[in-house]
């Protein structure tokens, strides 16, 4: 027997599973999370992108046009989910504040992230991947993955913070401990 069995015999079984089992709910979390704005600004970053090119664009401007694009495909479904939250968290309060709420979580959450992204981080991966990837669809989905790896790093970051420091408000909005 190696150290490694001997060290999970003397563990109890919860132990053992525990930690694998709280790393999926925490990566379920993050799904929950992100995963319908994803859809919708890739739906919209495709759509727009592809329709620019077959207008014989360069591919700066399918770029630029891909990211203005995929961000209100985002925001759009991203402000709803942040609204929902905050109407459980506060019931009591009317709807300007919570629109003052949303709008200042929303801010917080991902106001670095979308500058750094929307500015330098998004146009220049997704025109990059157009020059190199002949399928405009396809170039256009692995320059967004390239992008969204800064953008998340920096926007869980943020919305750690805010659930840290009660920003969210009194109730658990199911982030990973």
């Amino acid at each position: 027997m190696d150290a490694t069995e001997a060290a999970t015999r003397e563990l109890p079984p919860a132990a053992v599973v525990q930690p694998r089992r709280s790393w999926l709910l925490a990566l379920w979390f993050w799904v929950r999370r992100y995963a319908p704005p994803e859809v919708s600004g890739t739906v919209t970053m495709v759509l727009s992108g592809t329709a620019v090119a077959a207008l014989g664009a360069p591919a700066v401007v399918v770029g630029l046009v891909a990211t203005i694009a995929e961000s209100v495909g985002f925001y759009a479904i991203a402000g709803i989910a942040v609204w929902r939250e905050q109407r459980r968290n506060f019931p009591a309060l009317g709807r300007l504040r919570i629109l003052a709420r949303v709008i200042g979580l929303m801010l917080v959450e991902f106001g670095s992230a979308e500058v750094l992204d929307t500015v330098l981080v998004r146009p220049a991966s997704l025109t990059v991947a157009l020059l190199f990837i002949p399928n405009v669809a396809v170039a256009l989905v692995a320059g967004k993955v390239v992008a969204d790896v800064v953008f998340y790093v920096l926007a869980a970051t943020a919305f750690r913070v805010t659930e840290k420091t009660g920003l969210r408000g009194e109730a658990d909005v199911g982030g990973p401990d």
